[in-house]
């Protein structure tokens, strides 16, 4: 091995690595500024400059955008939706529950207050409780009430709507027979032949408002009230014979006292006035009759719901009689009367 000072130690040599020619051509020139031909420790002095090469593309330098035209974001106001019930189908769904849920909850909270009602007036007595409070008359009227009355207090809760309709029908009825009056009365102001009608109307008003109130109301009313098949029956019958009655007041056939349609249109063609007064009447009743068909309707299907009968009836209606004390001291008079007469003999 040669020594060549602080040469290359190889040089000279045939066997040295580094004068392979695939290696001395790709070796960097002195040209290129690079760390390879870079010697820290010559102060010939500083390194050249870099320069890029020309084949490499240079990158374009982008502006920065100004601080006061940096894009904001955009905050929406609207709610995000987290679930179903943010939908509008799924809220009314909820809400429609709720309300069905507090509707219910009212109607168990009445339900309880009128039997809490109940409890009170049974506790207090029937004297004490049970004042009659119908018809309601001033209390400087010599007339009292006659009977006690309270559809929210005794009627059941399924009932109270079929019962408070029946009360509207009934005062729609007397509010029909007061105008069929009123029609007969200027009927026979412009024509005399009308009145024996003019009379009959008189008396339909005052036989027809408390009857048919003692007669088909109060009997449904305890119907409802008491669950009696008794009473069912009884109004089964009278309601039936008041709705043909209501049918012919709307017929209004001419002498009857009733003003319908019949006597309305006679009365149209000679006096046009009274005949649409008359017809407004005859509309009137020809309401109450549709409405009193469809009610018994309606009742007789609740009537079958409740499971009752005429055996039913029949025993109610024997319980009542034997425990009436005027039909028992009478019996018990008949029968010491005939046992008398029997031991006396001839």
């Amino acid at each position: 091995m040669s020594q060549n000072g602080g040469g290359n130690p190889f040089e000279g040599d045939p066997g040295n690595p580094f004068q392979d020619p695939g290696i001395t051509q790709h070796r960097p020139k002195t040209d290129y500024a690079t760390l390879d031909v870079y010697n820290p420790f010559d102060n010939a002095g500083l390194p050249p400059p870099y320069e890029p090469s020309a084949s490499v593309p240079t990158i374009p330098s982008v502006p920065a955008a100004p601080v006061s035209e940096a894009p904001k974001k955009q905050i929406s106001a609207e709610p995000r939706n987290y679930g179903s019930y943010g939908t509008p189908g799924a809220t009314s769904t909820a809400t429609a529950e709720l309300l069905k849920r507090q509707e219910e909850l009212n109607r168990k909270a009445e339900e309880l207050d009128r039997r809490e009602r109940e409890l009170q007036n049974a506790a207090l007595g029937s004297g004490a409780a049970r004042q009659n409070n119908w018809p309601p008359l001033p209390s400087i009227c010599p007339v009292k009430p006659c009977f006690y009355q309270d559809i929210s207090v005794e009627i059941p809760v399924d009932f109270q709507r079929t019962v408070t309709i029946m009360y509207y029908l009934w005062m729609a009825s007397t509010v029909a027979l007061f105008f069929n009056f009123l029609a007969t009365l200027v009927w026979f102001c412009v024509e005399t032949s009308g009145g024996s009608g003019f009379g009959l109307s008189i008396l339909w008003v005052l036989i027809f408002t408390p009857c048919s109130f003692l007669c088909w109301f109060r009997p449904m009313y305890k119907a409802f009230r008491s669950d009696s098949s008794f009473n069912f029956f009884i109004f089964f019958f009278i309601f039936f014979a008041q709705d043909v009655i209501y049918v012919l007041q709307a017929i209004g056939i001419p002498g009857s006292g009733f003003s319908g349609w019949i006597i309305s249109f006679v009365a149209l063609n000679e006096h046009p006035g009274v005949g649409i007064f008359m017809i407004l009447v005859a509309t009137l009743f020809t309401v109450v009759a549709g409405l009193g068909i469809i009610m018994l309707k309606r009742i007789h299907s609740l009537y079958r719901r409740t499971g009752a009968s005429f055996q039913k009836a029949q025993a109610e209606f024997a319980a009542g009689v034997f425990s009436n004390q005027a039909v028992r001291t009478a019996a018990a008079n008949a029968a010491a009367g005939v046992a008398t007469n029997t031991y006396q003999g001839p």
